[in-house]
């Protein structure tokens, strides 16, 4: 009798009551939360929402998801002791994040030697998925090589000669910066290249840095920098005049996290990548913003949308895969597609990258905030080189 009560309960409760009967499925996270919070405080909270979205449709595989997450410390060496501790010691099936480049290089060596999937959410550097791609990474957010690619179309027509470049000393900067270069020079052959800053992460000089750059006399600017070393750097910029009469194409600048905090500093025209979460105008990502506003009582960021996505893509896989076991959830990993707030999404397979986009458009004074305008989405896939290309910079298998 009893059996037929608790078979008659699970029939009644659903696919949400049948998944907590069984072990759950666990999927360990690691990121730089200490020392980078404008980008992952949001971020946890996409990749929460998502999780909560995921479980109470019932979780996957008839099981319920847990996430089990750490701080990597900001260093490639703690990192890869967290990774180990979550695989180890949490029973982790696969884990995924990381913000720092060379902290999601370290890690993706360790899921090729300890052959477990590692979905890299947000490390932008071209190493992850080519001259160190290897068969347990995938990567969600368009590289330095895509988002490079959708502003060089924009800095050749600006028509300027002399351009100087401005980056954080390491992995992320350095790889934007050679990309932008090698990029803009087959858009434009005469162009001139007349400098460069590179200051270390997270310890700018503003000040020295602007006023090299000015005796540079540059026609225009590359500019790499983000989070507190933009917000000084364009202070400082604006103070001595560094950008009157003078053309910036930026990364990331349009992102939320760095755009908003410099209020009516904001730069106005600057060319930049970015995440205008005001002004899209689909049924998808309305979905997704009326779903977070719900959530959490604020407006997302671009880490918000990373997180989400993460998420949602590794559930993706799983289903495809039918298993959590590591080999079968890499070849369900490999051509993945799934629906996003952005539009569809593929992981391609030939190097493990995911078609998300970006937005392209220029930075603006709205009411005493920094905006995007004359923005449009291009997606990642326009901007992939071909994959005879890609062969040649990705090891064999």
């Amino acid at each position: 009798m009893k059996k037929l009560l608790a078979a008659a309960f699970l029939l009644l409760a659903g696919p949400v009551a049948i998944a907590q009967q069984q072990p759950p499925i666990r999927i360990g996270e690691l990121n730089s939360y200490k020392s980078q919070p404008a980008f992952l405080e949001p971020y946890r909270k996409g990749w929460e929402l998502a999780l909560e979205e995921i479980n109470a449709a019932g979780g996957l595989l008839g099981r319920r998801v847990e996430v089990v997450s750490r701080d990597d410390g900001g260093n490639p060496g703690d990192a890869v002791r967290v990774a180990e501790e979550l695989l180890v010691r949490e029973k982790a099936d696969l884990i995924f994040g990381t913000f720092l480049s060379h902290i999601g290089l370290a890690v993706a060596d360790f899921a090729r030697q300890r052959k477990v999937l590692f979905l890299a959410a947000e490390p932008l550097t071209d190493k992850i998925t080519w001259q160190n791609g290897n068969r347990y990474t995938f990567r969600l957010r368009p590289s330095t090589y895509m988002q490079a690619a959708m502003l060089v179309p924009e800095a050749a027509k600006l028509k300027r000669k002399r351009w100087a470049i401005v980056y954080p000393n390491y992995e992320y900067g350095q790889s934007a910066a050679a990309t932008f270069k090698e990029l803009l020079r087959q858009a434009q052959p005469d162009v001139e290249f007349v400098g460069e800053q590179a200051p270390p992460l997270g310890r700018i000089e503003a000040g020295a840095v602007v006023q090299a750059l000015a005796d540079l006399k540059p026609d225009a600017i590359f500019n790499v920098l983000f989070a507190a070393d933009l917000a000084k750097f364009v202070r400082e910029g604006n103070t001595r005049g560094l950008f009157k009469d003078r053309p910036v194409v930026s990364l990331l600048t349009g992102e939320p996290e760095y755009l908003e905090p410099l209020r009516e500093e904001a730069p106005e025209g600057w060319i930049v990548t970015g995440y205008p979460w005001y002004g899209i105008r689909t049924p998808e990502h309305d979905r997704f913003l009326q779903a977070y506003q719900k959530r959490w009582r604020d407006h997302p960021r671009l880490g918000s949308i990373v997180g989400y996505i993460s998420m949602h893509s590794m559930a993706a896989a799983i289903r495809r895969a039918g298993t959590v076991e590591t080999e079968k959830l890499v070849e369900a990993f490999r051509g993945v597609s799934l629906a996003t707030p952005l539009g569809p999404v593929t992981y391609r397979a030939q190097d493990h990258q995911a078609t998300m986009g970006a937005f392209v458009g220029r930075t603006a004074l709205d009411q005493g905030r920094g905006v995007m305008r004359d923005f449009r989405y291009i997606d990642g896939a326009a901007v992939m080189p071909s994959d005879a290309a890609v062969s040649r910079l990705r090891p064999a298998p």
